[in-house]
């Protein structure tokens, strides 16, 4: 019975770790959006190019898409790690696979999340102020 109960506690443990990866990679995209909108801004601005802006604007765009994708896996974790842990501990088999999980507009859903639209809806409504002063 103990190692049916540490087969389920590793499990769980397995999961855990790949929803902390995901959420440890959604901020690394967050960090490298400042970086990257950060120095393509300083470069708009002294060159008065609206093609720094339009890269910045198209790295904005690409990262919003990309921490979506990963918020939603993330989601899918969360949901097999609640699915895991009310299951019999002789009923554990490793699984990973999220599948059961997802539905078609996961990714779009995501992507519109309240947290992702403030970050990322605020640094395109700075790239519009930009355009127009600049």
């Amino acid at each position: 019975m103990s190692s049916d109960n540490d087969a389920k506690l590793k499990h769980l443990e397995f999961i855990q770790a790949t929803i902390n990866r995901m959420a440890g990679n959604s901020f690394l995209l967050k960090g490298w959006t400042v970086t990257l909108v950060g120095a393509l801004f300083a470069a708009a601005v002294t060159e008065t190019s609206f093609l720094f802006l339009g890269i910045s604007l198209c790295v904005v765009l690409f990262f919003w898409l990309l921490d979506g994708y990963y918020l939603s896996r993330e989601r899918h974790f969360v949901k097999l790690y609640e699915h895991v842990s009310v299951k019999k501990p002789a009923d554990i088999d490793f699984s990973m696979r999220t599948k059961l999980f997802r539905t078609r507009w996961d990714w779009p859903k995501c992507s519109f999340s309240t947290t992702l639209v403030v970050f990322y809806g605020g640094l395109v409504v700075l790239h519009l102020i930009l355009i127009y002063y600049l």
